[in-house]
């Protein structure tokens, strides 16, 4: 499609052209922007790069850094990081603060050149140190996360401030978060709220949401859940896979909007599909029990599963039960074992006894009663009742461990305390067994471990 442009921009383009055409550097760079912003003349990235090309072979800084960056992108060339860390370095070592910060972001991503933290703290600094205000912010982070140098919160926050107060709203929202967590500074919620406003008036999606999760807490303002809801709606729309979670928590649970299952699992599928982890674990129990959604135990244990292989414990967890039960999905004992395992491994207690009671079962593993206590103490070393009672009852049958009533009562007496009906009915039968002197060794037992537990 044919532009048409005013006599004024077609005037400015033929003269670059014909200074282009005649060697100057300078209008070869400008008349590259002409064609790279389809400013009098159409839009065309391939005789942008020509152009540029020509400008930046004379030695023009500002010009190699843009064809770094045109091989960076694949604009008018196939792309190729080698070749734009080429050109990088030759406008950085002129001095050039976008080029040393471009050149730093490649070493810090391992584009193009070995990932190198110290390298990239270099070029950040070189940038920072001109004044550009996202190289100072990088410079901050590098500082404040220890990448390519010791963690040095004083200093991320001198780069973060002089940043800020150049209106960079990245650096805006670090200065906050600073604040909140009293990195280097005099915690002050009020502070760090007041530096979340100005990132989140520049659009900033981040600050948004953490300025509608403060609005949702009540930390440093009153509690204003319509106002919260404001916040993260605006950084949901931008896309911000967080916002979008925490939109969707307050949907489905009524607070600051109305409750609303089938707009909070639309929002949950965004940042599922973005790799959010709570958003497609949540979302999978959505569909486990039809809830916003139709039930559909297939895109239930897909959403669970994607959740569990980015680590998510109580996702792996789900996982092992859909397949231990069949749910949806062929039954399959030695996957739910797998799944168990790694949710095990992470110290979920409902998974470490599950895989007690398959080990006890010989479900999908050889039958083994000392690994079946193994995993049944680990849970019930952290109050779950049900593996407290499983644990009792190898005691009280001598399965895996030597036969101890003592032991048995208590397992089962804090199982009982916890609410476990059976638990309750099998204690009475235990407590009929003992001997007083045993009955009053357990409950000693029995005291001194939620004595020890208490908390």
């Amino acid at each position: 499609m044919k532009h048409r442009y005013s006599k004024e921009e077609v005037s400015i383009c033929a003269w670059f052209r014909g200074a282009a055409e005649a060697g100057n550097p300078y209008a070869q760079f400008n008349l590259a922007l002409l064609y790279k912003r389809g400013k009098g003349v159409e839009r065309d990235e391939e005789q942008a790069f020509a152009w540029m090309r020509l400008a930046a072979l004379q030695g023009i800084a500002f010009a190699q850094n843009h064809l770094g960056a045109m091989y960076y992108n694949g604009c008018g060339t196939p792309r190729d990081d080698a070749e734009a860390v080429f050109w990088f370095r030759m406008a950085a070592k002129q001095g050039d603060a976008s080029a040393q910060q471009n050149l730093g972001l490649m070493y810090r991503k391992g584009r193009g050149v070995p990932r190198s933290d110290d390298m990239a703290l270099t070029w950040f600094s070189r940038a920072a140190e001109q004044g550009v205000a996202s190289a100072q912010t990088l410079l901050g982070e590098a500082y404040a996360q220890g990448l390519g140098t010791q963690r040095n919160f004083a200093l991320a926050l001198a780069w973060f401030r002089k940043a800020a107060l150049q209106g960079d709203a990245t650096a805006q929202l670090n200065l906050g978060l600073m604040y909140r967590r009293g990195h280097g500074v005099l915690q002050s919620d009020t502070q760090a709220i007041a530096w979340y406003r100005q990132a989140a008036a520049q659009g900033h999606a981040a600050a948004q949401r953490h300025l509608g999760i403060v609005y949702a807490e009540g930390r440093g303002v009153t509690a204003d859940l319509e106002r919260a809801c404001s916040w993260l709606q605006r950084a949901a729309d931008q896309g911000d896979a967080d916002a979008q979670f925490h939109l969707a928590v307050m949907l489905s649970n009524g607070h600051g909007l109305p409750k609303d299952e089938a707009l909070a699992a639309q929002w949950y599928r965004r940042a599922a599909d973005a790799g959010h982890v709570l958003a497609q674990y949540n979302l999978g129990s959505l569909y486990a029990y039809g809830r916003g959604v139709e039930r559909d135990a297939e895109r239930a244990l897909d959403w669970y599963r994607k959740a569990a292989e980015q680590g998510a414990a109580n996702a792996q967890f789900n996982v092992g039960v859909i397949y231990a039960n069949g749910h949806g999905v062929p039954k399959d004992e030695a996957r739910a074992v797998a799944w168990y395992r790694h949710a095990a491994a992470q110290g979920d207690a409902s998974a470490q006894n599950n895989l007690g009671v398959m080990y006890a079962n010989g479900q999908g593993v050889p039958q083994d009663d000392i690994e079946a206590v193994r995993w049944y103490r680990k849970a019930a070393e952290q109050c779950h009742p049900l593996a407290q009672y499983n644990l009792g009852g190898m005691y009280n049958s001598g399965r895996g461990v030597e036969q101890n009533p003592v032991l048995s009562y208590m397992w089962i007496s804090l199982a009982a305390e916890a609410g476990d009906e059976t638990a309750r009915t099998n204690r009475k039968l235990i407590e009929r067994r003992l001997t007083r002197e045993e009955l009053g060794s357990a409950l000693q037992m029995t005291q001194r471990w939620r004595d020890a537990h208490r908390a």
